[in-house]
């Protein structure tokens, strides 16, 4: 028995004219498309006259679908998967999926395209050369804050992915936790009218989003510039170094390098670098 091929096929990210002559044809000739949302895809199944039956397959009902889909790749049929836009398994569902298909043998193609972290990457004009893509942060300030906490040290550029009712909570947690000088970048609205690209600090970026409702209207990529010169720790006096030791005994490390920084004027992420280069001695 010949088992059918899953293709994982990105789709545009808001220009429609973004998708490959190789995609359309793929999602023509498959038997069924499983697409993240049936109802936002039929836009574009329906721009390229394609009639190919859809699943709907997301986050809440990944796991119970994978048993269905195999069987049909398992009967000689084929299927594609679709996300509502960009490069399927970016931070939405269908790992699951080509891992099962994996599993038994089954045959899983690539039909690449557009992804937004990549694109995104392209016009920040922040350094490309090493980049680690975070995705979604937690919605939640407590979990977001530890999370940005585990990046604090990392040379690489960041890149997230953010919803308008908390790109600002975001870009303040990221501008307290990494630091007022780090440089970032937000990039929404890409390739569509009013695709926007912002770098500048936490504070100007902060700034320029309240400026117009509009200005924090869209899907955004933010891109955090790595930290420079990892590995160096920086000068400070040993007495203000034995302060954050003090405080750091009753209170959680970056509470204690916001303490003593207030106290001292010596940057937090200094204060940081310093105690974690010291704890490692």
């Amino acid at each position: 028995m010949s088992t059918g091929s899953l293709y994982i096929v990105a789709t545009p990210i808001g220009n429609l004219k973004d998708i490959t002559y190789r995609a359309v044809d793929v999602l023509k000739q498959v038997d069924i498309i499983a697409a993240e949302d049936t109802r936002h895809s039929r836009k574009l199944l329906d721009h390229y006259g394609i009639a190919t039956k859809m699943m709907a397959v997301h986050d809440h009902n990944e796991a119970d679908k994978i048993t269905a889909l195999l069987d049909v790749l398992n009967q000689g049929q084929s299927i594609a998967l679709i996300s509502d836009a960009g490069t399927p398994l970016i931070s939405d569902p269908g790992y699951r999926l080509v891992r099962g298909v994996r599993e038994q043998g089954g045959s899983v193609v690539a039909i690449p395209g557009p992804c937004a972290a990549i694109a995104a990457l392209s016009i920040a004009g922040l350094p490309t050369d090493r980049f680690l893509f975070v995705g979604f942060l937690s919605a939640k300030q407590q979990a977001r804050r530890a999370q940005l906490e585990q990046f604090a040290n990392e040379r690489a550029t960041l890149v997230l992915y953010e919803s308008p009712k908390r790109i600002l909570d975001c870009i303040a947690d990221a501008e307290l936790v990494l630091g007022e000088d780090r440089t970032m970048a937000l990039v929404k609205e890409i390739t569509k009218t009013f695709e926007t690209v912002r770098t500048g600090t936490g504070r100007q970026l902060r700034d320029w989003l309240l400026e117009s409702d509009a200005h924090r209207k869209g899907e955004f990529v933010v891109l955090i510039e790595g930290v420079q010169d990892a590995g160096r720790v920086p000068s400070i006096d040993p007495s203000v170094l034995r302060a954050l030791n003090l405080a750091h005994q009753s209170m959680p490390l970056k509470k204690a390098c916001a303490l003593v920084s207030e106290l001292s004027g010596v940057a937090k992420n200094a204060l940081y670098e310093a105690a974690i280069a010291n704890s490692n001695e």
